[in-house]
């Protein structure tokens, strides 16, 4: 069975940068797209409004977040990929130092209608 995670982060507020990091995603390096599926991720889109990229990632049973960073510190071109990507990223006010893309918390599922535990559901209007 399969888990799906889901981070954010922001590109830097500039049209030619932005337009660059695009392009940078148009064609991944084939070691980067290896190393994704080699760690368990079975499935990665990357979402853009403005400057805030949302991403969804579902993972198999054998990915953890630990393997995947260790894994990562020790290949040249993830590490080489990941610098390259930084030019064109920011972190989030929320982010601790190091830190770049912020894993997010649901608070909503439609399947089941309900909500994060402990949270008051409803809407006014």
């Amino acid at each position: 069975m399969s888990r799906r995670f889901c981070f954010a982060l922001d590109l830097k507020d500039d049209p030619a940068l932005i337009a660059e990091y695009r392009k940078h995603h148009d064609k991944i390096w084939p070691e980067i797209t290896q190393s994704l599926k080699d760690s368990g991720i079975e499935d990665l889109e990357i979402y853009l409004l403005g400057t805030r990229m949302f991403m969804i990632m579902e993972v198999n049973e054998s990915f953890s977040f630990e393997k995947k960073a260790k894994a990562d510190e020790q290949d040249p071109k993830v590490q080489a990929w990941e610098q390259l990507m930084w030019r064109f990223q920011q972190a989030l006010p929320e982010a601790k130092p190091g830190e770049k893309w912020l894993r997010m918390e649901r608070i909503f599922k439609l399947e089941s209608g309900e909500a994060h535990p402990g949270r008051v559901t409803g809407m006014k209007r």
